[in-house]
Parts: structure tokens; sequence; C-alpha cells
């Protein structure tokens, strides 16, 4: 959530360089932005409620100066309702220190009460303000900006990426990070901070990314690096691979459309990395999972959040199934504090996108501590759980900039088939010669995304032949699980209400909300479980629900057909590879039931890609 951009340079452009990069980062959510910048005047400092073309709108009018150097922001509000005063970047009390900020200080009441009781006045509700009044407190007592940040971020509890600014420094730019991303780009007589590479990667594809604690100071020639204590820290240059046009919507009228047409080329690139022709296993030598070491275990623990906790409840499922593990899955934000039972004989697999997501990382930091080796699975090279994790699958989807997950998804459970061969494999449940089998099937999953892909029309049709107020997805097995992320996915970007049940747990409660105009969508791809469901889906149709019903196209079509309004077909595919084949139509209802409302898709209200606070 929130975007911060810095700059600083030699050439007077430093205002358009942050526009542009802020608006590299609204896939991350914000309800306001803002802007300071260094004048020969001194800061100026605007900023605006709503979108950013509100604030590029205010700047044209008030003919907004250029400068050399500057910083910007995106909020998502936390502490505070979305407003002009609450949006940053906030000032110190007496104008010297300027900050924009990414995170939550937990402490800042008590911070902020200090701060009154010492004469400070504040203008916002928000919880960032209390941070250039501490820094500018420290500063007026010794005039050293590196040791005053430090002193202050030393006071502060919680988490935070800064972009700083001294009023009487106008050569100099500062960072600091703790469990928020923040980035440090490497320009040509100029230099960047920033919250996502994407902000500044039309200008450059070196970058250092921060660790907690440091502290960054830069100028046009050069960056420095420090601890809290002001001692040099080395950081290693990140060269970004991926170009531009990756993170641009290439003639597509939305990211999220162009993230679906993507899926093939992504998954293919996720299995590439672990399959080859010649071998009889995945490579997966770099995890450090030997048979020895799942020998050794008795529990293993998958965390994640939203989108990723349903990856993760597939890979329960196939690692239960197939390799006869016991795996317990837990969303991130209970996990913590429920006091679970780990130890050196626990593995945990932490999931996330961005490898940032706030509770998923402190759960990692948790187990470990505890003394239990932690997987993770994350698309983001470089990102927080990525260096902390002790093994490491990274999902080679590429950056995904639309906030609801659709790509990154997909390479998620192509991770969890690759993590389940291999388990099995090394307890002797599966054979040579059947992964030999579910190797070619695996290799043929993009094709068969890209053949779903090809009723794009006839799923936008289905869409606009209905328009429900309730619906729900109901299955059994993994299908149970493919109509929670469907159900998500309607939630985010449609604001539909939609649930998800276990179709066998609709007589318990839930058939009771089913009516006449009700949208029931069955996922009914598990061919030993087609009768018990199409039971289910009969019960619901006798009150009057419509019931779409998405299977595999060598299923026993007549019989869904006897209760299905209308279906969509997937190909015939190995049963563990249902629950990714059967989200491909999930995904485009989603979308197109977005479009058809009016909403804004790639930027769903309330919402941000990255959430990395509590």
């Amino acid at each position: 959530m929130c975007g911060i951009i810095g700059y600083i340079g030699v050439e007077e452009k430093a205002t358009n360089m942050i526009m542009e990069g802020l608006s590299k980062l609204e896939y991350r959510g914000y309800d306001s932005a803002g802007i300071a910048i260094f004048t020969p005047s001194g800061i100026c400092v605007e900023k605006t409620k709503g979108k950013l073309v509100n604030l590029a709108d205010h700047l044209a009018q008030i003919g907004f100066p250029q400068g050399y150097a500057g910083i910007g922001h995106t909020r998502w509000a936390t502490h505070g309702e979305p407003s002009d005063v609450n949006a940053h970047p906030h000032w110190s009390q007496d104008h010297s220190v300027v900050v924009v900020h990414n995170g939550i200080i937990e402490n800042y009441a008590q911070l902020r009460e200090e701060l009154i009781a010492a004469g400070d006045t504040f203008l916002s509700d928000t919880d960032t303000e209390i941070i250039p009044h501490i820094i500018a407190r420290y500063y007026r007592e010794d005039k050293d900006p590196v040791q005053a940040i430090s002193r202050a971020i030393q006071r502060m509890r919680g988490s935070y990426a800064l972009g700083i600014m001294f009023a009487d420094r106008p050569g100099e730019l500062y960072a600091a990070r703790k469990d928020s991303p923040l980035i440090v780009g490497l320009g040509q007589n100029e230099n960047y901070i920033a919250s996502d590479i994407p902000a500044v990667l039309a200008h450059t594809r070196d970058v250092y990314l921060l660790e907690d604690y440091d502290i960054a100071i830069l100028n046009t020639e050069e960056i420095r690096i420090v601890d809290l204590e002001g001692n040099p820290v080395h950081r290693e240059i990140f060269h970004v691979t991926w170009d531009v046009a990756s993170a641009e919507k290439g003639g597509f009228p939305h990211f999220m459309l162009k993230e679906i047409h993507e899926q093939p080329h992504v998954v293919r690139e996720t299995l590439a990395s672990r399959l080859q022709e010649n071998m009889d296993a995945p490579k997966m030598d770099d995890l450090g999972i030997s048979k020895e070491v799942l020998d050794g275990l008795e529990r293993i623990y998958m965390v994640a959040c939203g989108t990723a906790y349903h990856a993760a409840m597939v890979g329960k499922y196939l690692i239960e199934r197939v390799a006869r593990l016991s795996t317990i899955v837990e969303t991130a934000s209970e996990f913590r504090y429920r006091d679970p039972i780990i130890d050196e004989k626990t593995l945990v697999i932490v999931v996330s996108q961005s490898g940032e997501t706030a509770d998923t990382l402190a759960a990692l930091r948790m187990s470990k501590q505890a003394g239990a080796k932690v997987l993770g699975i994350v698309n983001v090279v470089g990102s927080s759980i990525s260096r902390e994790a002790d093994y490491v699958f990274y999902t080679w989807a590429g950056p995904e900039i639309a906030v609801a997950s659709t790509k990154a998804y997909s390479c998620q459970l192509a991770a969890m088939y690759l993590l389940t061969a291999h388990f099995a494999l090394l307890r002797g449940k599966m054979t040579p010669q059947e992964f030999h089998d579910l190797k070619g099937d695996l290799i043929g999953l993009p094709a068969k995304i890209g053949e779903i892909l090809k009723k794009e029309e006839e799923i936008k049709a289905i869409v606009d032949s209905v328009d429900p107020l309730n619906v729900f997805y109901v299955g059994r097995g993994l299908d149970y699980y493919t109509g929670m992320e469907g159900s998500l996915k309607l939630k985010e970007i449609a604001y539909l209400h939609s649930e998800a049940y276990a179709a066998g747990e609709l007589k318990h409660g839930p058939i009771a909300m089913i009516e006449p105009g009700t949208l029931v969508i069955g996922i009914v791809t598990q061919k030993s479980l087609i009768e018990k469901t199409v039971s289910n889906l009969k019960e619901v149709k006798a009150r009057g629900a419509q019931v779409l019903c998405i299977t595999t196209e060598d299923a026993d079509l007549a019989l869904i057909q006897s209760v299905a309004d209308q279906m969509i077909t997937i190909p015939d595919c190995n049963w563990m590879f249902t629950s990714l084949l059967a989200n491909i139509p999930q995904q485009l209802l989603a979308y197109y039931m977005s479009v058809k409302k009016g909403y804004d898709v790639d930027k769903p209200r309330n919402l941000a890609k990255s959430v990395t606070v509590e």
C-alpha cells in the first residue's frame, strides 16, 4: 500500500519525474497524493485528496515549479480519513523537515502526546506527522541529519519506509526503512528512491534493495548507505532484467486483462526453471529439502494471506493426498498470534506475491526464531521474504500491476505442483514413471490455458446475461478451493457479495440464502465427486438459483447439463491441475463483471497491491 518516489538530479525536472513515478505506483492503491519540491525559495508542498489526476490538475493550475529534488507520495488511509490535510508529505512544526511515509507507527499516540507536551502542534490525524516533528527535534540538537533520523526511528515502533528532506540541505535526499519495501535507484547525475521498481524502471535498471534499519543518503553524485550508528553498509547492486514494456498495458484496456493473457507464458517460465526433459525429478536442489529433512519433520505449515492463502490450500490438499505429508494451512494474521507449535522439526512454507506482505513476513521471522526452516514461495527477487527465508522458490510471473492477483496465483499453483512431486518422489509415494507422465501433463498446461483464453467472448456473453445480487461458489475437494479464489476475485473488483462453500455444507445453513435470481457457480472438475456435486446443485436449482458450471470437456456433460443453465468447459487434464485451469474462467468472469459495472478494474477501492501493514 502507498507509493513513495524521490528524485535528485542536476536538471530542473523533479516535479515531472516524481509525478511520472507516482503514476507508475497507482496500482498499489491510494486515496490521496502529494509532492514536495526543493525550489530556490525553499521546499514547496502541495497535496490533494483523490486520484493523482487531481494533484496534477492542481499543480498545473497554480504553476507549480520543477526544482532539482523532491519527494512524492500516494496515500492509502489508515490513520485519519482521506483528505488534503491527512495526505503526505508532512512537515515538522518549524518547517525544517518534510517526510513521506509508508507503514504504520504503532506507538504514535504516545510520541504525539510527548511532543504536544513539549509544545508541538499537529495539523493532521495521521501517525506519520509525528515523524518529521521528532526528526526535527533531534536535528535541532546536533545538526546531523543521519543522527537525527537514527534517533527518531529508534523511538518508533512499527513499520516504515521513509523519504526525507531537510530544508537547509537542498543537495541531499534521505531514505530509511523497516518492514516496508524501499529501493534506491542509481542514475547518471541523478538518483532515486521508490517503493517499487516500476516507478524508476524507465530511468535505471540498477537499484539497491534497502534492508531493515538502513539509512540512505543521496545526492547527484553518490549514494551512501549507513546503519543506525552511521557506519557504512555494503549492499549489492540489483540489476533489473525485465523491461519497461512488462509493466505497461501492451494494448490491453487494463493491466488485469493483460496479466490474465500472460498466464501461458509465465506458467511456462515457472515450470521451465524446474523441469528438464532428461530429468526424472524436478530440479529442486537449491531448496535444501532432502529425504532426510522430510523424514525429520513432525509438521509442515503453509502460511499466507488472500489469494496466496488459496494457493496454499491447494498445496496442502496435494501434498497430503499425493506425498502423504500432514500439512496445516493458516492465514498469516492468525498464525502469528495463536502461539503455534514451531521448532526445529517444523517446515514453514510462506507464500507471497510481493514478498513484503507484513503478516506473512512476521510469521517467517517468528518461525525462524523458534528454530524452524522457512521456504518462501515469492514472485519478487530481492524482496524481504526472498532475503530472509532459508530457501526460496521463485514464481517467474514478472511484474504484476493490477491489484487483483491473477498470473502470480497461477504461478503459485505451478510451484505447488512441483513441490508436491518433489516431496512425493523423495518419500517414495510417486514412481519415476508416474513423474514422467505427470511432467508431460505439466508441460502441456500453458497450451491448455491458451485454449481457455480463446473462450473470452463466450465468458463475456455469460456475464452480460446475468445481473446477480448474490453469488455462491460451490465445489468439493480441489473444486472448493478453486471456488474460494473465484469468490474473492468477484468481491475484489466487482464488489459483489460472494461466498464459497464446500458443496456438502450447503444444507448446513447456506442454502437458506438461496432465492430466485441467486447465481450459483458450480466447480465440477473432480470426476469422482461429480455426482455428489450435481446433487447439491439440483437442490439450489430447485430453489430458483441460476446455475453456471465450470467443468472439464471429458466429464459427464449430459449429467451436468441436467442442472446447469450455462456451462464453461476447460480442457481435460490430470486431476491435480484442475484448480489452475478452472480458475482462468473465474478470472475472466470477475473481470468482465467489473467492466460491466463500470468499476476501476486495476485499482479496486480500499485495496492495495502490497499489504505492508497489519
